[in-house]
């Protein structure tokens, strides 16, 4: 009996895991299971009859009255009106006909186009529909490679989970008790860094074999490029971003109040380009609010699943299961970054995040990398931005890979899974080597924050 209490903390995962396979909603899975262990050390006399009711102001008190979660519905409001606005379709067309001459200049325009959404939207879903619609249809009738087209669409689609404003990085900030704006400081030198490896690898591969990346022809692109069609096509973004990240960026703004700034600028664009009425509006706040709701409702049951596995003396188990290994701090850091992949061919990030943080947050802020870092005081913030590029791997590996699911269902026909799934295996590899660049060269994501910190 002393053993399974010393062990019911890692018994929670055992049950945990087969069931999230069971398509079951995921935060009543959590929040059930552990109501499930609080019972079960009730009965056997372990736990007190009334400690689990806590857990309302466990989430009251890490949920509810936390400021920066305001930062969420406001990011998710902004991608989502910009979705209805038009501006992402006009910004293409102007990139692909700046591109034109280059190998892959399709491609690459899709690549840029996915950072500057990345960089107003940060929603995946929405990023990776909205150029799959706009994008693919002109690149398959261009005689571009399924698999190159596909790979590169997913790819630069998710580039939002990292690039700021990101919604991961906020909830990220939250869990780890740090500061989201050092966050997102931190996380643009690894996402810029990201596209460029993209962009090295389509102009590489298209100089190799041009014919998986025919050049529009000149009569296509004749008299279509102006220079006042360039200026209204990157002026909205640029603004949006400058209103967004400079704002926190300068100092004049908190990631919050931030958020605010970028919804208001993206309603003004809209009503800008003809595009707000009260039917938009009432569907964009309609998807905005659904999708605010889904992600509350799993922090709700991650933090009902981390109290009971804390109350359990799970971190305290955990501790002394390292301790008696006698592993190195690298060696611990690369047992999660192996275990957060491996979990990213099943789970969505938003799941990952809440159940890996709040058990290894403790751990965490106990390695010691001072030496590599040169400075200890970095080592949450460089172990967030790992652990946000190694889960940008997880909209893109099989069998769950939610990019290639939003893909394929707005896909023409003729693009089959196998086409997504075999472009998409080179971008993965590169997020595995810009995984390791960082490891390797943690000033990739920390000079910004000591520069502007």
């Amino acid at each position: 009996m002393d053993m399974l209490v010393q062990y019911l903390p890692f018994l929670m995962f055992l049950v945990l895991i087969p069931l999230l396979f069971t398509g079951y909603p995921v935060a009543f899975v959590l929040g059930g299971v552990g109501l499930l262990f609080w019972l079960f050390a009730v009965a056997i006399g372990v736990e007190n009859d009334h400690s689990f009711f806590l857990v309302v102001s466990r989430i009251f008190g890490g949920v509810v009255s936390k400021l920066v979660l305001v930062a969420i519905p406001m990011f998710i409001f902004m991608g989502t009106m910009l979705e209805r606005s038009g501006i992402a379709r006009d910004l293409l067309e102007t990139l692909q006909l700046m591109t034109r001459r280059i190998p892959g200049g399709l491609a690459l325009s899709v690549t840029l186009l996915g950072v500057i959404l990345a960089a107003t939207t940060g929603i995946i879903g929405a990023s990776v529909v909205m150029m799959t619609l706009m994008a693919l249809p002109v690149m398959l009738d261009q005689g571009y490679d399924k698999s190159l087209a596909t790979g590169t669409i997913a790819a630069s689609g998710t580039l939002g989970i990292l690039l700021p404003p990101s919604i991961m990085l906020v909830v990220m900030a939250d869990l780890l008790s740090t500061s989201a704006g050092g966050l997102f400081m931190a996380a643009v030198g690894p996402s810029l860094f990201l596209a460029l490896l993209y962009m090295s690898y389509i102009l590489i591969r298209t100089w190799l074999n041009p014919a998986l990346a025919p050049p529009m022809s000149k009569a296509e692109a004749l008299g279509q490029l102006t220079p006042a069609r360039i200026v209204k096509s990157f002026v909205p973004p640029i603004l949006l971003i400058a209103a967004v990240l400079g704002s926190i960026f300068g100092g004049f703004a908190t990631p919050t109040e931030a958020s605010g700034v970028g919804a208001l600028a993206a309603i003004l664009l809209a009503a800008a380009r003809g595009k707000l009425s009260i039917k938009s509006l009432q569907e964009v706040l309609e998807s905005s609010s659904l999708t605010t709701a889904m992600l509350f409702g799993l922090f709700v049951g991650a933090t009902a699943f981390s109290y009971v596995f804390a109350l359990l003396g799970g971190h305290d188990l955990i501790l002394q299961t390292m301790d008696a290994t006698g592993a190195s701090p690298w060696a611990i850091l690369a047992l999660l970054m192996v275990v957060v992949f491996l979990l990213g061919f099943f789970f969505d990030w938003i799941e990952i995040t809440l159940i890996i943080l709040p058990v290894f947050a403790p751990i965490i802020t106990k390695l010691d990398f001072g030496a590599h870092l040169g400075d200890a005081s970095m080592t949450v913030t460089w172990f967030a931005v790992l652990m946000a590029v190694n889960l940008q791997t997880s909209f893109l590996t099989p069998p769950f890979g939610f990019a290639l699911f939003y893909m394929k269902g707005v896909a023409p026909k003729n693009i089959r899974l196998a086409h997504i799934y075999k472009g998409i295996i080179p971008f993965v590899l590169l997020q595995l080597l810009g995984l390791l660049v960082l490891l390797l060269w943690p000033d990739l994501a920390l000079w910004l924050p000591r520069y502007l910190g």
